[in-house]
């Protein structure tokens, strides 16, 4: 199967391919530097191109494309999305919806074997988007999730942490932003320059090959709270 994937619900704007009959991984990805707004609109469709060109693949080739559905920042969300939907309609082909915290759990499996692994995604406004999953014993063992995807304190987090069970790994920039409270509930953090933290499409591609795709305009952004301009609004009215 030839998959093409794509995240837009962080900073970074990533884009991947994956032959799995070939065994052909391409990657590509922009982290804007601090202080520089996310470049999801101007970047995504190049990096899409870029990886096909470099696989030697063509639109016709893709038999899925793998569109991360956050949760994220709300902008980010709603242009990879609609991207990925009118991408997959304009070529003919099924599409996926994928977690974005489940892709970065995947690829920190096999740093937590036989453990829990937590991604956590910096949410802003001192919270953070997290779940859990139980890492399989063996390559290709069951995944079972223990906490389903929700935006709550980091403080919150830590307290729920201990719950899930030992051999705790948290990935993610939620897990840099906050590393000394959860740090605080025994759960172990990375290095702040590991791989592990940094979202890649790739892993959208590798779960994408498992996953039946529903139709395409069924795919939603996974927003778990309201956008900021909402939250302001709603704020602003007298009670």
């Amino acid at each position: 199967m030839r998959i093409l994937g794509l995240d837009t619900a962080t900073s970074a704007t990533t884009a991947a391919f994956l032959d799995t009959e070939a065994g052909i991984e391409v990657a590509a990805r922009d982290d804007p530097p601090p202080g520089v707004r996310p470049r999801h609109t101007t970047e995504l469709i190049a990096l899409l191109v870029d990886v096909l060109g470099r696989a030697g693949a063509e639109w016709s080739d893709v038999d899925r494309i793998a569109i991360g559905v956050g949760p994220g920042t709300f902008t980010g969300l709603r242009i990879g999305v609609a991207t990925g939907r009118a991408l997959a309609r304009a070529h003919g082909i099924a599409a996926v919806g994928i977690s974005t915290l489940q892709s970065l759990a995947l690829g920190a499996s096999a740093a937590a074997p036989a453990g829990v692994v937590l991604p956590v995604l910096d949410a802003r406004r001192g919270e953070v988007f997290a779940a859990a999953w139980s890492t399989p014993s063996s390559a290709g063992g069951p995944w079972r999730p223990l906490l389903e995807p929700l935006a709550v304190a980091p403080e919150r987090l830590a307290e729920l942490a201990p719950g899930l069970g030992e051999n705790r790994l948290a990935i993610g920039d939620g897990s840099l932003a906050f590393r000394a409270v959860l740090e605080r509930s025994g759960t172990v953090i990375p290095e702040d320059d590991s791989e592990l933290h940094r979202v890649s499409a790739i892993n959208h591609c590798r779960l994408a090959g498992v996953l039946s795709p529903p139709d395409r305009d069924g795919i939603r952004p996974h927003y778990l709270r309201l956008p900021d301009a909402e939250l302001a609004r709603r704020a602003s009215q007298p009670t």
